[in-house]
């Protein structure tokens, strides 16, 4: 399949196999959608992980068997790009962005499409992620497999035509059950493995493409460290962790390491969000003093955390949505957090422009091809952190004040002067 390329962006599918570890007879079928710069010289990638969406029809299957007939693939009927086209946001940096289905436990019409609280979700980002690095836009990357060298198979030459990163430099996103799984690949390769062993989800992937009589990569951890995504960032927009015995265990000890990681942090939750801030196993975050939250296993007091996380006024769990879905519309009936009748944002409005304009000003603090230049002092005083600390940063969208009247909230430490202390100086 050729790439669809309007103005300088092209958008593209990748199909691939991954076992999570060799040592796991594991596998899971993801299809990645790509936006990527036409010129390939990507600075960096937004790799997002998406909420309530991935439901598959009842005719998976029989569509899969038929498939390979009439060369298609079901996954590729799903597109979580359709409802979280935050594509604007990437151009005037020239960066790329990707998302990935993958065929769990799934069905339309059930509001569970995919656990929040199974990390293997976010593995399988950071796995893909990385290959795009790698290898970029193909599904024929043993082309450029050493094992292959000897053969007619061995063409590195097409493989480097399908890069499209200049930089392994990665922000991760998500909404949702999304939210908590981009929380897994933000902490990094070696933090994911140590933690996917104490928990018996280990992780040490091999890309395979395809089922039968496949080739495939090598292990991950044989690839070159520049070959492996590099976080530099983290967004989760109304994100929802859950348990669940044996599937679900929930992204606790991943928050708990990101709470010791320099990285710039956002979570972003809506003041009317059920889902988010009363259903989630911890809650996002919480008014309440000394409430274990999602924001306070990753900002907890006295750490040197980074996280941040803002309130938007009248926020709904959809409205960061740029199309109606209406699995995810579910989770704001009868929300209970605000009055009956208030008029919460809703998908394709105000807020989903607000979510544009955060990445692209999130995206705008890194300097061509490299990840954040500062220092916690340098994040918290940035030119983003300066945008969105106010009641009305952008359009009709206003956000909710915390207790110190600031519209943001972080863990505060020694050597740092307060935000207001810097307001208009420029």
């Amino acid at each position: 399949m050729k790439p669809i390329c309007i103005n300088n962006y092209c958008f593209d599918h990748a199909h691939l196999w991954i076992q999570y570890d060799k040592s796991v007879p594991l596998f899971v079928e993801v299809a990645i959608e790509i936006f990527y710069p036409r010129d390939r010289q990507a600075n960096g990638l937004v790799m997002f992980n998406h909420g309530f969406l991935i439901g598959v029809d009842l005719l998976f299957y029989p569509k899969k068997i038929i498939g390979p007939l009439f060369n298609d693939n079901p996954l590729f009927g799903v597109h979580p790009s359709y409802y979280y086209n935050y594509s604007r946001a990437l151009v005037e940096k020239n960066w790329a962005m990707a998302y990935v289905t993958a065929t769990h436990i799934q069905a339309q019409g059930i509001p569970w499409t995919d656990f929040g609280g199974n990390p293997r979700v976010g593995q399988e980002a950071y796995a893909a992620a990385s290959y795009l690095i790698k290898y970029g836009v193909t599904d024929e990357f043993y082309k450029a497999e050493r094992r292959y060298k000897n053969t007619s198979l061995y063409k590195p030459e097409e493989v480097e035509k399908a890069r499209f990163m200049r930089s392994n430099n990665v922000i991760f996103a998500g909404h949702s059950v999304g939210g908590a799984h981009a929380q897994v690949p933000a902490t990094g390769f070696e933090t994911m493995q140590k933690i996917g062993n104490d928990t018996c989800r280990p992780f040490n992937p091999v890309i395979y493409d395809r089922e039968v009589f496949p080739k495939y990569s090598d292990c991950m951890s044989d690839w070159e460290p520049e070959e492996r995504a590099n976080p530099v960032g983290l967004i989760q927009l109304s994100p929802v962790d859950q348990k669940i015995p044996l599937l679900a265990p929930g992204m606790a000890p991943y928050r708990e390491a990101l709470s010791e990681k320099p990285l710039p942090i956002l979570m972003i939750v809506g003041e009317c969000d059920s889902a988010s801030l009363k259903d989630s196993q911890p809650p996002a975050w919480s008014a309440k003093p000394g409430e274990t939250t999602e924001f306070s296993q990753q900002a907890p007091e006295g750490s040197d955390s980074w996280a941040v996380v803002a309130n938007v006024k009248h926020g709904s769990h959809c409205g960061y949505l740029t199309q109606k879905s209406d699995l995810c519309s579910l989770a704001d009936e009868n929300s209970g957090l605000c009055k009956k009748g208030t008029p919460t944002w809703k998908a394709g409005g105000e807020e989903a422009a607000f979510t544009t304009e955060l990445f692209k000003k999130f995206i705008g603090m890194y300097p061509d091809g490299q990840g954040f230049p500062g220092d916690f002092k340098q994040w918290i005083h940035s030119d983003f952190i300066q945008w969105l600390n106010k009641e009305n940063p952008y359009g009709e969208i206003k956000l909710v004040p915390f207790a110190d009247k600031r519209y943001i909230d972080y863990v505060s430490r020694g050597g740092c002067p307060p935000l207001e202390e810097k307001k208009g100086k420029k």
